[in-house]
């Protein structure tokens, strides 16, 4: 597999629908409050960047970047598509937002996913990607469904 890694303006179908399966699968496994990923008008925010990663002419996954202020970011709606799972798309976006995080100079990325067993596979990326778990940040309040996560940046 070779995987390209776009700034996506999100207003590609294959995109699009990858990001309303993610918002329908989140709504199938967590009631409405505890959901707290975010549909396409949502993601075309100002302060947000989407990447969608491709195979070909196969999305593969997306996953975006809030930034919060000058050192603060957020990483969100990251999503791998059904025929791409364990192959490693979810790790690369992850290390493509970090590093992009990086080079815009922010100090911290932080992150919300949940608690259950079907994100078992999420947490355990983000552990192994140097992510550690830390309480809620900015608008999150504590929630026994969701779990966040936090890690340190070095310019």
């Amino acid at each position: 597999m070779t995987l390209q890694i776009i700034v996506d303006d999100l207003t590609g179908t294959a995109t699009c629908a990858l990001i309303a399966a993610h918002l329908d699968a989140m709504h199938a496994q967590c009631p409405a409050e505890s959901v707290h990923a975010l549909g396409v008008a949502q993601l075309r925010h100002p302060l947000i960047t989407v990447w969608s990663a491709w195979d070909g002419d196969d999305i593969a996954g997306v996953g975006a970047l809030l930034q919060r202020d000058a050192a603060h970011g957020e990483v969100k709606s990251m999503r791998v598509a059904p025929g791409h799972l364990r192959r490693g798309v979810g790790r690369a976006l992850l290390r493509h937002i970090t590093a992009e995080a990086t080079g815009r100079g922010l100090e911290r990325l932080q992150l919300e996913t949940g608690s259950g067993p079907e994100f078992t596979a999420a947490r355990t990326l983000y552990l192994s990607e140097g992510f550690t778990p830390c309480g809620p940040f900015a608008d999150y309040t504590d929630d026994p469904l969701s779990m966040f996560f936090v890690r340190e940046l070095s310019g």
